[in-house]
């Protein structure tokens, strides 16, 4: 069984390769992500390595190995499931259930980890729009781009958002915006890249450009123009 410290470390290596385009990770990069400083780090490396979860070379980074990356994927698997949990069931809001889900994952019963995923609905994506893993590692796909590639005229559907800080959060909760809003796109700025969108009938919103880069969507309109 994996250590709760190890599913820290593998779970931050696998989110930093999966940011960074990359298969690998340095240890600058996971030292701020997990806001531990670079010896600390290179430890439990050396620790991680004696246990096959990882290979580490100062030039080629770190890079999961076949295992390290199934177990990380296992972590990302449950961290996912009870932040649905959290959000369908218990009704806390999705900029809550992060960190809630945080202490609530280390805890390693398949049998409660299954029962909550049932009762959750069998989701495929969390409160996020992120892929929840199956048993295998297998993550489930979805056509999601930018809300800022859009056309004026694009019918959407908001799928997910790519930051999932407080602030941020609580900012399109204040707009009423959420997972699986249908979003029309109004009107573009050319000025700042700015775009107005038109949802629930009658709310509407100006989103800046750094907020529609943020905020993922499909297009539901045939045909649509819009860049992925």
């Amino acid at each position: 069984m994996i250590k709760t410290s190890d599913e820290k470390y593998l779970k931050a290596i696998y989110q930093i390769s999966l940011a960074e385009n990359s298969s690998k990770a340095t240890i600058s990069e996971l030292a701020y992500y997990l806001d531990l400083k670079p010896p600390t780090v290179l430890e439990r490396l050396k620790i991680l390595q004696e246990e096959k979860l990882i290979t580490y070379k100062k030039a080629k980074g770190i890079v999961l190995t076949k295992i390290g990356e199934k177990e990380s994927l296992n972590v990302i698997r449950k961290h996912r499931i009870w932040e649905t949990f959290l959000h369908k069931v218990c009704k806390f809001s999705w900029s809550e259930v992060h960190e809630l889900a945080e202490q609530l994952q280390n805890a390693n019963s398949e049998k409660l980890i299954d029962r909550i995923y049932a009762l959750s609905g069998s989701p495929k994506f969390d409160p996020h729009g992120d892929p929840i893993p199956d048993k295998s590692g297998k993550l489930p796909t979805s056509e999601r781009r930018p809300l800022l590639n859009s056309v004026e005229g694009c019918k959407c559907v908001v799928l997910g958002v790519n930051e999932d800080s407080h602030d941020f959060l609580n900012y399109l909760t204040e707009l009423k915006i959420g997972l699986n809003d249908k979003l029309f796109v109004e009107k573009i700025f050319v000025f700042d890249g700015s775009i107005k969108v038109k949802y629930k009938n009658n709310e509407n919103a100006v989103l800046s450009s750094r907020v529609a880069e943020k905020i993922l969507v499909t297009c539901t309109k045939p045909n649509c123009t819009c860049k992925n």
